[in-house]
């Protein structure tokens, strides 16, 4: 029993051994050996390796993929005609050589982080404060990012190369500070109120303009209709009246009676219509005293 258990916690001593003696380093990391706190070796390929147990060796992992840092300040900047803005802006970068890094900037991804964000910071205060507002929110805003880009390169691979490799530096946003904003935004509504009362009156102007044109139309077509219409009556009457006086030829003592009815029709046609006449002598009754044969007819008394 004693000898299965010296068995059993030997193998548990190797095993704890080997784990501490063997270490995997992913595809994504740079596995950094240390011995008594001295670099040792960078392994840069992914796979199983082996160090020695600790204290005399450890290992830490530093990430190699490409990163990215976004502006975590607000601090307005000013321009070359002294107008305070906001830039936001985010840096692409890796780390490249772990040994450099780690001896020049720390022994994480922040540390770099840190200190690219300070970099990159000032770079854009010196280059902002060469250009006016309207070339950075042109086409000329790529040079200044050019330039901002130029000079993190120029810190990071100076006398002491930080091991970084800066990929790219992009501006996401421009704007002026927020007590400007509000100004701008102000003057922004009141030009848009001034467009919009322009076109209002420009419109109220055309349409009073368009509605005269119509009235003026509608008349002129009234008008050029009862022209028409007077027309066509008087050429009907005129017609009526040449049938009327055909007829009327052939005989006359038909005519002088049919006159006079039109007149009876004329004169009665109202119920309330009073006519105060002497029917025995008066002309208009001419035709009822004679049986309507008192009509004139040439040649008959």
């Amino acid at each position: 029993m004693n000898r299965i258990g010296l068995i059993f916690s030997s193998l548990l001593v190797l095993l704890v051994l080997a784990s501490s003696t063997l270490f995997v380093v992913d595809q994504r990391q740079f596995g950094v050996v240390y011995a008594l706190g001295q670099i040792k070796e960078v392994i840069t390929e992914p796979g199983l390796n082996i160090k020695l147990p600790p204290p005399f060796q450890n290992v830490s992992y530093i990430d190699k993929r490409l990163l990215t840092l976004d502006s975590s300040d607000s601090e307005p900047m000013l321009t070359a005609e002294k107008q305070r803005v906001v830039i936001d802006w985010y840096v692409r970068w890796r780390i490249s050589e772990p040994t450099e890094y780690i001896r020049n900037v720390g022994l994480n991804e922040g540390a770099g982080a840190s200190q690219i964000n300070r970099v990159v910071r000032n770079a854009f205060q010196e280059e902002v404060n060469k250009r006016t507002v309207k070339e950075l929110l042109s086409l000329k805003r790529e040079a200044l990012m050019a330039a901002v880009k130029a000079e993190v390169l120029a810190q990071v691979r100076g006398e002491k190369p930080w091991g970084v490799d800066v990929v790219d530096v992009r501006i996401t946003r421009v704007d002026y500070v927020e007590a400007i904003t509000e100004s701008v935004y102000r003057r922004m509504e009141a030009e848009r109120k001034r467009v919009a009362n322009e076109l209002r009156s420009t419109g109220a102007a055309e349409g009073e303009k368009i509605r005269a044109d119509a009235d003026r139309q509608r008349e002129v077509t009234i008008a050029n209709a009862y022209r028409d219409a007077q027309k066509v009556k008087g050429e009907g009457d005129a017609e009526a009246a040449h049938i009327y006086g055909e007829a009327f030829g052939k005989d006359p003592q038909f005519a002088q009676f049919y006159r006079s009815l039109d007149a009876y029709k004329a004169s009665f046609g109202n119920k309330s219509d009073v006519m105060v006449l002497d029917p025995s002598n008066s002309e208009f009754f001419k035709v009822f005293r004679n049986g309507g044969s008192g009509a004139n007819v040439p040649g008959k008394k």
